[in-house]
């Protein structure tokens, strides 16, 4: 018996899927913050481990060497590897290094520029087998990656984050964090222009909360705290989203705060619309492009790619599993892709 895992560390959540003898067993993502403290770090991976059972072969890919608890890039790669190794305790641990393939602890040095968030390419890669060109779009919590497939592979310009922005091909528009004043500075209110409060007082995950795009009490999309600690509820919601818009929910009525929730929407998914622009500009891709729909946000993605008349494709489509653990693999890409992948190419 076969067994691998693959890990995704982010900076906000940890996800891992585990394989056994090419079968889809098991996805699981938790939050952790390192910049709250690595011990956080550690205790979540053994946590993780310990829940998920073991295997064989790990393989890991990263964003969290953004965190600033890191001096720089490079130095949250070596640190969030060591813990890596530290907390699994096999031999068989490689880290996936972008276009390089896959690499060694030994070699983690060598190869960490490439190694930093590259997470997106081998969920582009995947995608590519089963689309021969199309518009991969993977919506995460945090951000969303927009890649070309061309021919099977990747056709994006973009190799790091900061090429990658460049490009057009990474937007820090996630489904669930982040401050919806990111998209607009101010929200139409009773026939005004009302600026929205630059403080913390909701999150992305409000607006689709009241939008009806996050159920209330639903976990697996938004695993971060609220900005006021109070419940993940429809109503507390609007209270959050009227505060950001300097009032009280009493101020307003259902219908005013729910019309504001569906602008900041809207002015999130322009800023997406226009990165897809700028790769039609480029030529990158063509008028009738699928989309090919991942992350815990791709039912907004299914829903303007419908919007944009262009074909959709759900990453769940191409896994070969039983329903949960298909939808938990698209939320997951590239952790279930590397659990998928890593033992035939490695030899695990």
């Amino acid at each position: 018996m076969t067994c691998v895992t693959g890990w995704d560390v982010g900076g906000a959540n940890i996800k891992a899927a585990r394989v056994q003898n090419g079968n889809l067993i098991t996805v699981e993502q938790r939050a952790c913050v390192p910049h709250h403290g690595l011990a956080l770090l550690e205790e979540t991976i053994r946590e993780m481990r310990r829940e998920i059972g073991p295997s064989d072969c790990h393989c890991v890919t990263m964003t969290a060497e953004l965190s600033d608890i890191f001096p720089n890039r490079s130095a949250g790669v070596v640190s969030i590897a060591a813990i890596m190794a530290q907390e699994i305790g096999v031999d068989n641990l490689v880290f996936y290094a972008g276009e390089k393939g896959f690499v060694s602890r030994s070699q983690v040095v060598q190869f960490a520029t490439e190694i930093a968030s590259a997470n997106w390419r081998i969920s582009a890669e995947f995608a590519g087998r089963h689309i021969s060109d199309g518009l991969f779009i993977d919506m995460g919590s945090t951000s969303t990656d927009l890649i070309p497939l061309r021919n099977g592979r990747v056709a994006a310009l973009g190799h790091d984050d900061a090429s990658r922005f460049r490009y057009g091909e990474l937007v820090y528009a996630g489904f669930s964090r982040g401050g919806p004043q990111a998209y607009t500075q101010r929200v139409p209110v009773e026939g005004y222009w009302t600026p929205l409060v630059n403080e913390s007082f909701a999150a992305m995950s409000d607006v689709r909360r009241v939008l009806l795009d996050l159920p209330e009490g639903e976990t697996t999309a938004d695993l971060a705290p609220t900005a006021d600690g109070r419940p993940k509820t429809i109503a507390a919601s609007r209270a959050r989203l009227a505060r950001l818009a300097g009032r009280d929910l009493k101020d307003f009525d259902e219908k005013q705060i729910d019309a504001i929730a569906m602008y900041l929407s809207c002015a999130q998914m322009r800023l997406i619309e226009d990165q897809i622009a700028l790769l039609i500009s480029r030529g990158s891709i063509a008028s009738d492009t699928p989309v090919i729909g991942a992350g815990v946000g791709r039912t907004i993605i299914a829903r303007l790619a419908q919007q944009l008349g262009r074909p959709y494709h759900d990453f769940s489509e191409f896994i070969i599993a039983p329903q949960h653990l298909r939808l938990a693999a698209a939320n997951c890409a590239p952790a279930a892709v590397l659990a998928l992948s890593v033992g035939a190419i490695v030899g695990c």
